[in-house]
């Protein structure tokens, strides 16, 4: 009993219900000054025309996810486009909506007048009194019996008033609902919030990671070298390292505020000088060849370049320590090739420690390149080609 009686508790019944009726107000009004055959096919003609006016979907969808999802920014809005129609396809579904919903709001308005009429003539006729001639359905006779039947109309009209709310819904997310083309736009639109929440979790890996094992590095080496200059030397590259971590972070943390906000300030390859600088002030013996104009090399890949170095230097201090390490950057016509090299002896990524080489790999595949990652020649090797076109 709880759960038949649930709707009428809910605000989206009655809305729904007044959005029925709204369908019929004004056909009904010339029906009332017009001849009725002539009323209801010129309400037609019209509403064929309005389908065709693309803010046309606009409207309805508005109206229909406020009064028919009961809230504007429901979990189920995204079934009921406010979108003006583009295609023709969809200029024939929102006519076809009209001529549904002025076909349904018709005979939800009838029985919502005549139902009640019929309750009263119930009562009516059980007391020996005559019945409405304007009523649907003539009770024939005088029985007192009757009036056990009063509650059948108000019942009946209850399940018109959920069932049709609940047709007319199901029929506004079918004809006023996204096109296949925009499900595919929503669907790339979707992939690319998860692509740019993978960039951005990728982002922050590299530089909070580096200026951590940065800082780590130092402090430890700091402490064990006990002189005062060497201390102050680590002081200073863990402060230098931290702020660009903090600059890194904050400009993250902007595109996460606005999502439509710009994505500008991301370091490139021609601020390489800035990440050697780190890793010989932690201790590292880095021995640097660029060669070719990196100024040249496209946005995009400069700076996954630069981060490729920057996971990489990352992890030779996390894994290795202060050991010589080799970086050759060289830009080429059709491609910049990058490699770190470090003394295989000292260290390897060891067991669970293999995301920041899988972000190596999946930044060069995200450009059409190419990552190798592993032992060779006694060395640990990170051999990264990407293309410039």
């Amino acid at each position: 009993m709880v759960r038949l009686l649930r709707p009428f508790g809910r605000a989206v019944t009655y809305t729904r219900w007044l959005h029925l009726f709204m369908a019929v107000v004004w056909p009904a009004m010339w029906w009332y000054v017009f001849d009725p055959l002539w009323a209801w096919f010129t309400a037609v003609v019209l509403l064929a025309f309005a389908g065709l006016v693309p803010a046309m979907r606009t409207v309805e969808g508005l109206q229909a996810r406020l009064l028919l999802l009961g809230q504007r920014h429901d979990s189920r809005s995204a079934e009921i486009v406010t979108a003006p129609s583009v295609t023709w396809g969809d200029r024939g579904r929102t006519t076809l909506w009209l001529m549904t919903r002025l076909a349904v709001g018709c005979a939800v308005s009838f029985l919502t007048i005549h139902l009640p009429m019929l309750t009263d003539d119930l009562v009516r006729t059980a007391q020996g009194g005559s019945p409405d001639p304007a009523t649907f359905i003539q009770v024939p006779g005088h029985h007192w019996w009757y009036t056990l039947l009063t509650p059948l109309p108000p019942i009946a009209l209850a399940a018109v008033v959920v069932a049709s709310g609940q047709l007319i819904t199901g029929i506004a997310q079918r004809l006023l609902g996204p096109s296949p083309t925009e499900r595919l736009a929503a669907l790339e639109e979707r992939t690319e919030q998860l692509l740019e929440r993978t960039r951005i979790a990728r982002e922050l890996h590299d530089s909070i990671g580096h200026a951590l094992t940065v800082a780590v590095v130092q402090a430890g080496a700091a402490r064990a070298a006990g002189d005062p200059a060497f201390t102050d030397r680590a002081l200073s590259a863990i402060e230098e390292t931290g702020r660009a971590a903090l600059e890194d972070l904050e400009r993250v943390l902007g595109v996460l505020r606005e999502s439509e906000k710009p994505v500008s300030g991301r370091p490139t390859l021609t601020d390489a000088d800035r990440l050697l600088e780190s890793a010989r002030a932690a201790g590292a013996k880095v021995d640097a060849e660029l060669t070719g104009p990196l100024d040249t090399v496209p946005g995009p890949v400069s700076r996954e370049g630069y981060r490729i170095l920057q996971e990489s230097l990352t992890n030779v201090l996390r894994h290795a320590g202060a050991v010589p390490v080799q970086v050759r950057v060289k830009v080429a016509d059709r491609s910049l090739d990058l490699e770190v090299r470090n003394p295989l002896a000292a260290g390897i990524p060891g067991p669970g420690r293999g995301s920041g080489l899988r972000g190596i790999r999946e930044r060069a595949a995200l450009l059409g390149g190419r990552a190798r990652t592993g032992p060779d020649a006694g060395d640990w090797q990170v051999h990264v080609e990407l293309p410039l076109r």
